[in-house]
C-alpha cells in the first residue's frame, strides 16, 4: 500500500509540473491567465505555528476557466535555514473550491525533493473551501492524506495508525475605510500527529484544539500616481501553544 501511495503521489507532482511548464504558452489564447508575485514577511507563521523568521515567498499561478495550478515557496533569509516548495491544483464550481496541495519542506542544503518513501518530506493535502455568495464568510477544511507525519503512534495496541491531520478554518472579511480586515479562527478537530510545526517540541494535538486566531489588516499605500505598495500586518494567537506573533509583510 505504501508503494501505491508513493506512486500516486509522484504522478500528482509530475502532472502539476507539466501544467506549470505549459502555462506560459497556454496563456496566450486569451482565455487564461498567468500571474507571478512574491511576499516579503518579517516572520513565517502558518496556521498559527511558527515556521521560521524573515522570509521571501514567491508564487506563480496559471488559471484556465475554473481550473488553476500553481507553485508557492518560502525561503528563510534570517534564522533557521528553512526552504519550502508547494505545488497546488484546484477546481472551482460556483461557491465551492476543491484543491490538492503537495507541501515540501527541507533545509537549505536538502535537495531530496523526489524522495517519496516513508521518510519523505512531502505532505499531500486535500482542501475544501466554501465562500458564501452574499456574506463575506469562508469555510475551509484541509486534511493531509499522505506523506510525512501521516502515521502516528496512538495507544491502539501499540500499532501505528493513520492520523489524517486536519485543519478547519473560518474567515470573516470586512473593510474599515481603506483597510481590508480578515478575522480568522482555525482549529485541529481531533488527535493528530501534526500540529503544523514539525520543528518544535510538543507540536501535536490530543483532541480538538484551537491553533490559530488571527487578525489581518491589508492596505495599498500610494507611492506615485501610477504605483502603490500593498502591505499587511497580522496579529496571530495560538491558544493551544499559548503563542503570539505580530507579522508585517509587503506584497511585491
Amino acid at each position: 500500500m505504501a508503494v501505491k501511495n508513493n506512486f500516486v503521489h509522484g504522478k500528482i507532482i509530475f502532472v502539476c509540473f507539466l501544467f506549470l511548464s505549459l502555462s506560459v504558452q497556454a496563456s496566450e489564447d486569451g482565455k487564461s491567465d498567468f500571474s507571478v508575485g512574491a511576499d516579503l514577511v518579517s516572520t513565517y507563521v502558518w496556521r498559527g505555528s511558527y515556521q521560521t523568521g524573515a522570509s521571501i515567498q514567491p508564487a506563480m499561478e496559471f488559471t484556465y476557466g475554473s481550473f488553476s495550478v500553481g507553485a508557492w515557496g518560502s525561503v528563510g533569509i534570517a534564522g533557521f535555514p528553512y526552504k519550502e516548495v508547494d505545488i497546488m491544483a484546484s477546481f472551482s464550481f460556483q461557491d465551492f473550491t476543491v484543491g490538492l496541495v503537495d507541501y515540501w519542506v527541507g533545509e537549505e542544503e536538502d535537495y531530496h525533493y523526489f524522495n517519496l518513501s516513508k521518510t519523505t518530506a512531502h505532505l499531500l493535502e486535500i482542501n475544501l473551501l466554501y465562500s458564501f455568495n452574499r456574506f463575506p464568510l469562508t469555510l475551509g477544511w484541509n486534511t493531509i492524506l499522505a506523506g510525512d507525519e501521516m502515521y502516528t503512534m496512538h495507544e491502539d495496541n501499540n500499532k501505528p495508525k493513520k492520523a489524517f491531520p486536519t485543519y478547519i478554518e473560518v474567515t470573516y472579511s470586512f473593510p474599515v475605510k481603506d483597510v481590508s480586515l480578515d478575522i480568522t479562527v482555525g482549529a485541529s478537530p481531533w488527535k493528530s500527529g501534526l500540529m503544523y510545526n514539525r520543528f518544535e517540541e510538543g507540536g501535536r494535538t490530543d483532541g480538538f484544539a484551537v491553533v490559530n486566531m488571527a487578525l489581518t489588516a491589508s492596505k495599498d499605500i500610494s507611492i506615485t500616481d501610477h504605483f502603490s505598495l500593498a502591505v499587511f500586518g497580522q496579529l496571530v494567537v495560538n491558544p493551544a501553544k499559548e503563542g503570539v506573533f505580530l507579522v508585517f509583510g509587503i506584497k511585491l
